[in-house]
């Protein structure tokens, strides 16, 4: 019996729906530029199986093949931009409810070397 990745098999929706939409825009922008599904397959160094994959929005395909699609279609910064942290509303508000404190106390420098 294999181990199978739930997550993979059956993501939540929004996920499934978030991939798919990624899948439609990269084909979109492949079709474009007047690529076939080898070309692109080629240029960024793998097989037209992953390229067909990611243009599914299959959960199964490495974050590297969706990267390196973007990259090839000139969309990189995109990626650049996903969980930056000073646009995460939720995770700042947060963080300025709580007061840090230092986690321990300062010895203060010492000379012995």
């Amino acid at each position: 019996m294999t181990a199978t990745n739930k997550l993979q098999q059956a993501p939540p929706y929004p996920i499934e729906q978030s991939l798919k939409r990624l899948g439609e825009n990269l084909r979109t922008a492949r079709i474009r530029r007047n690529l076939t599904i080898a070309n692109a397959a080629e240029r960024i160094g793998t097989g037209p199986r992953a390229v067909m994959d990611a243009e599914k929005g299959k959960p199964s395909t490495g974050i590297a093949v969706y990267a390196a699609l973007l990259w090839l279609y000139d969309l990189l910064y995109e990626l650049d931009e996903l969980a930056e942290p000073a646009n995460d509303r939720e995770g700042l508000t947060l963080d300025s409810t709580r007061q840090r404190t230092r986690a321990r106390k300062s010895k203060g420098l010492d000379n012995d070397f």
